[in-house]
């Protein structure tokens, strides 16, 4: 069946490889006017682009779906699984966990569902609501926070034909897809395939961490960027080619002259103590640049710096600032810093749904930020702190519906247990003793 998106999808392909060509070409002229017009412009295009697919799909939705037929109308309880004949094979996607060893629950129990959906049945000690439907209102094929898996038994999952969903759903299943990416170790990614099996024995990321190279094509040593580089926040805002040097991935960033690192330099990379040394005063520069700032090396716990009224303002100016704090969390948490993660990410859900600031942050910190945290009990932790705290309750996407309907009641149910609970300082004012009077209150 032909779809507006696929008659729209070949057009898009050059303009977005156009796009991404002159942005790397271009990244020799640093700061160059030439070089910040290109990349206005192709944002503004991107975000009309956006606008106009979201309005014509959406008004689309509304016009051809009461026109389709209902299944459960016509009697039948099947679930639809999309037009395709019965004998062809269903759509599937194995995707293999290796969050378990990140995650330390208990396994999950399976139980077939008819037609070959999966229902995921979690563990008795664990605090969950029952069973996770794929079927869910905000369920995400992308999204493996809500299960647990053995690490040698692959997931696989049909992906039957879903009801039209909010813009702020699609977003995160788009967030829920490159972070899934990352927490598995890139093995959805055919491209990463391709940089995995072009060996890299220089090792540059690890060289440039050990101060033996220097970054390109700025040409700055590390020592450089953390002595000269400290405190000039308007550097820091304007030039684009530093960042994927000073937090490398395995997936390759804007600047082409920066190698994504190879699983090899990973492992000697947290071997080596002087370049997660370098690692850390990296993240000490960067955390200064969004006024924040480290007071505790061994939790990684984060408050705001002296400085935080006016970075603050600048961060909430600048939404690129959003990938890179996303990049800084992969990397903490690829480099050896995994425990940094969840301070850092709970000081944004702090800020953005209790103190009211950032607001142009508070998307990115629940569709990318707490999905880039490894440490599977701790992420669920804190999208539940997040859904405590969030003002309208009823466009929070970020978890199943079921789960936010059990959270919701128990957190009913201790409400009504603590207003039916007299306090422990009432009972002490009307409880008297023998032979008291009211002397006291009298005189």
């Amino acid at each position: 069946m032909v779809t507006l998106a696929g008659l729209l999808r070949p057009v898009m392909r050059p303009v977005c490889a156009l796009y991404r060509l002159g942005t790397r070409e271009m990244a020799w002229f640093g700061s160059t006017v030439l070089c910040r017009s290109w990349t206005w412009t192709c944002r503004v295009l991107g975000l009309l682009w956006r606008c106009l697919t979201r309005f014509c799909f959406s008004a689309l939705g509304l016009v051809v779906r009461p026109a389709l037929p209902d299944r459960k109308e016509q009697g039948g309880s099947e679930p639809e699984t999309g037009d395709r004949d019965s004998d062809t094979e269903p759509v599937v996607e194995v995707v293999e966990d290796v969050e378990a060893s990140h995650s330390g629950a208990a396994a999950v129990k399976r139980a077939a569902a008819p037609h070959g959906d999966e229902v995921l049945t979690w563990a008795e000690d664990e605090e969950h609501p029952g069973e996770v439907d794929p079927s869910d209102e905000f369920y995400c094929d992308y999204d493996s926070t809500w299960e647990d898996e053995s690490e040698e038994k692959p997931r696989r999952r049909s992906r039957p034909r879903r009801s039209p969903r909010s813009y702020r759903f699609r977003d995160f299943e788009r967030a829920a897809k490159d972070m899934q990416n990352f927490r598995h170790k890139y093995l959805n990614l055919g491209r990463e395939r391709h940089w995995r099996s072009s060996k890299h024995d220089d090792m540059p990321n690890l060289k440039f961490y050990r101060g033996e190279a220097a970054s390109q094509p700025d040409n700055i040593f590390i020592s450089d960027f953390h002595t000269q580089w400290r405190g000039r926040y308007e550097q820091l805002e304007r030039v684009h080619t530093f960042i994927q040097w000073l937090f490398p991935l395995q997936e390759p960033g804007m600047n082409f002259q920066a190698r994504p690192l190879t699983p090899e330099e990973v492992e000697e990379f947290c071997k080596s103590e002087e370049a997660k040394a370098n690692l850390l005063n990296s993240y000490k520069l960067m955390l200064d640049f969004y006024g924040i700032e480290l007071c505790n090396l061994k939790t990684g716990k984060v408050k705001r710096a002296k400085n935080w009224k006016d970075r603050f303002d600048n961060l909430n100016r600048h939404t690129h600032n959003n990938l890179r704090i996303t990049r800084i969390l992969k990397c903490l948490g690829t480099l050896g810093f995994k425990d940094y993660q969840v301070p850092l990410v709970r000081f944004f859900l702090e800020e953005t749904l209790i103190k009211g600031e950032l607001p142009r942050v508070k998307e990115s910190v629940l569709s990318y930020f707490v999905f880039a945290v490894l440490d599977k009990r701790e992420r669920r932790e804190l999208i539940k702190f997040a859904f405590s705290k969030y003002d309208h309750r009823d466009e929070f996407v970020w978890c199943p519906k079921k789960i936010q309907t059990t959270w919701s009641q128990k957190q009913t149910n201790v409400g009504g247990a603590r207003e039916a609970s007299p306090s422990r300082g009432s009972l002490s004012q009307n409880t008297k003793g023998p032979g008291e009077d009211d002397t006291k209150s009298l005189s």
